[in-house]
């Protein structure tokens, strides 16, 4: 990557961090995203409303090819001294997309220079962190024939520039269920007179363990309690008369979710039966795990190899979802990771900052892709 583009990226990434938007409100961060790529490139820019991506055409017989990285910021304080940290209590970049989209500008920067022998689309994406944004962006691909998609993530606590990958599943699929359970209130000093929801989700709660068994499933499974016992009022006379409960469960593999997903709603309405209940269940963020394709995957091995990066092979799949997952729902692709650092916090905590020293080798691997 040429020393000037390093400079430039550089640059716009501490301006991303001091402006930070939450997901879904990026207005800002997106527009000046666009006048960098127009101040210093001449690639098209193509405005999708809260994203846009811009597009460098090497010729309408030539392969489509497509890179992404997401640009929205996390509810966290900024709690370190940064001469670039965020203006804005409450709201900072401590997941790293900054980083992500300078890097992704970056690239564009040297594809601006340089050309390509493909189409190349830089997809710039808005709401990663509540998945409203790949809902929007994944069927660009279909719409673009695009023939391989790539994207990345930065991981605190690996060695500076180690290129991380494995195939198959590489971030777990999850979803959030909310049971809401309806019974009958009653005064407090007669609770047999209604129809108290409160045991049943004491009984949904304690049969989590047996649902999560792992021995009914292929790969490992969590089911994770966001809200316990929900319910009633602060009303000592009154017993509760509705109720609900909040969980998050995780998978491997999108058919385990399934499974599991299908045993909590029978369970849920084993017990409204059981008690007198009616029941809803609905969901919220539901993301599909992340799988790689091997021959994607193996671009980005010997892209590594190429560059004399040191790669280091994952022995399991990331707990966390990624919502990169819609994406390689429509095209073939992988995802990979970047070390920042050994020494560095983890993401989505108080004390994390992107490592500036990365974006050279992130884009040297996006252009060595280019030429698999």
């Amino acid at each position: 990557m040429e020393k000037e583009h390093v400079e430039l990226a550089v640059r716009l990434r501490h301006e991303l961090h001091r402006c930070p938007e939450l997901s879904g409100r990026e207005t800002w961060t997106k527009g000046h995203l666009m006048g960098f790529l127009r101040e210093h490139s001449s690639l098209e820019l193509v405005d999708r409303g809260r994203w846009f991506y811009a597009l460098y055409r090497a010729g309408a017989d030539k392969r489509n090819i497509a890179f992404r990285a997401e640009f929205d910021a996390l509810p966290i304080d900024e709690t370190i001294d940064l001469p670039y940290g965020s203006q804005y209590p409450g709201v900072a970049h401590k997941c790293g997309h900054d980083g992500h989209s300078a890097c992704l500008a970056g690239f564009a920067l040297e594809i601006n220079k340089h050309g390509a022998d493909q189409n190349v689309y830089l997809v710039f994406q808005h709401a990663e962190e509540t998945v409203e944004g790949a809902l929007e962006c994944a069927p660009l691909m279909a719409e673009a024939g695009i023939a391989e998609v790539f994207a990345y993530h930065n991981v605190p606590g690996l060695p500076e520039s180690l290129i991380t990958l494995r195939d198959g599943t590489v971030c777990c699929g999850s979803v959030g269920m909310i049971i809401h359970f309806t019974g009958i209130p009653a005064h407090a000093s007669q609770p047999e007179d209604g129809r108290n929801p409160c045991f049943a989700i004491a009984d949904l709660i304690g049969s989590i363990p047996s649902l999560t068994d792992q021995s009914r499933y292929k790969g490992l499974v969590l089911c994770t309690v966001v809200i316990g016992i929900d319910a009633g009022k602060e009303a000592f006379g009154m017993a509760a008369g509705e109720g609900r409960l909040l969980l998050t469960i995780r998978s491997h593999f999108d058919r385990d979710l399934k499974e599991l997903q299908q045993g909590i709603e029978e369970k849920t309405g084993e017990l409204a039966a059981r008690y007198g209940l009616e029941y809803a269940v609905s969901f919220r963020d539901r993301v599909p795990a992340t799988v790689n394709h091997r021959e994607s995957a193996d671009k980005i091995r010997r892209a590594a190899k190429r560059l004399g990066l040191t790669l280091r092979e994952s022995d399991t799949p990331i707990r966390g979802s990624e919502d990169f997952a819609w994406f390689l729902k429509q095209s073939p692709g992988a995802m990979f990771g970047v070390g920042i650092g050994e020494d560095r916090p983890p993401i989505h905590t108080t004390r994390y900052d992107f490592n500036d020293a990365v974006i050279p080798a992130v884009v040297d691997i996006f252009k060595a892709l280019l030429d698999e």
